[in-house]
């Protein structure tokens, strides 16, 4: 099992990362993050994305759909935005956020891998 630091850094190792945040989305806040800087801050991506897996689950509410989200995919022009929100047990309310670098990042493999770091975290 993995902590948080640990997941972080598997996150930041995917091709084309940016930076990554372990966020509870109860709160808006970033438990942990990494990378980022001056292209991306963190902690307002986290607070912002929030809003986004709140807007989704409202719609699956209200859409009356008996299933769970896996992750919530933002294309911008140049980024991949990959919102996962985490099942395994202790990690309820929570979800890895990771930005990607288009140009450099494989997405079917990023996907792939944050299952894996979801699989190991352990909070």
């Amino acid at each position: 099992m993995a902590n948080t630091e640990t997941s972080l850094k598997e996150a930041a190792a995917i091709e084309g990362a940016i930076g990554a945040a372990l966020v509870d989305y109860t709160s808006g806040m970033a438990l942990g993050t990494i990378g980022g800087g001056k292209e991306l801050d963190l902690n307002v991506a986290a607070a912002a994305n929030t809003d986004v897996v709140r807007a989704k689950v409202r719609a699956m509410e209200a859409l009356h759909l008996a299933d769970e989200i896996e992750d919530i995919l933002i294309t911008l022009g140049s980024q991949y935005h990959l919102i996962r929100l985490l099942k395994a047990r202790g990690t309820s309310g929570l979800f890895l956020y990771l930005a990607l670098d288009k140009s450099r990042a494989n997405l079917a493999m990023a996907r792939h891998q944050l299952k894996s770091i979801e699989a190991a975290l352990e909070v």
